[in-house]
């Protein structure tokens, strides 16, 4: 039983309920194509993490897009 759990940044740039459906029948069509998976066994689970948790290079992924906004 493959297991795949995805994890996005959430609140304005969260994936939408389409796109997470499209993310899900993909990563099940993938494993399918790739491992000869059994698509009723395969699970797919998106987490969407707030970008105040989510930490790059020693900054939160917030304060990164703040100052790469400042760059533009």
């Amino acid at each position: 039983m493959p297991y795949v759990n995805i994890k996005v940044t959430g609140g304005a740039e969260a994936p939408t309920a389409e796109q997470k459906a499209e993310l899900i029948a993909g990563v099940t069509a993938l494993l399918v194509r790739v491992l000869d998976k059994n698509p009723e066994t395969t699970v797919v689970v998106i987490d969407e993490v707030d970008a105040d948790n989510w930490g790059i290079a020693g900054q939160t992924v917030s304060a990164r897009r703040r100052n790469n906004a400042g760059e533009s």
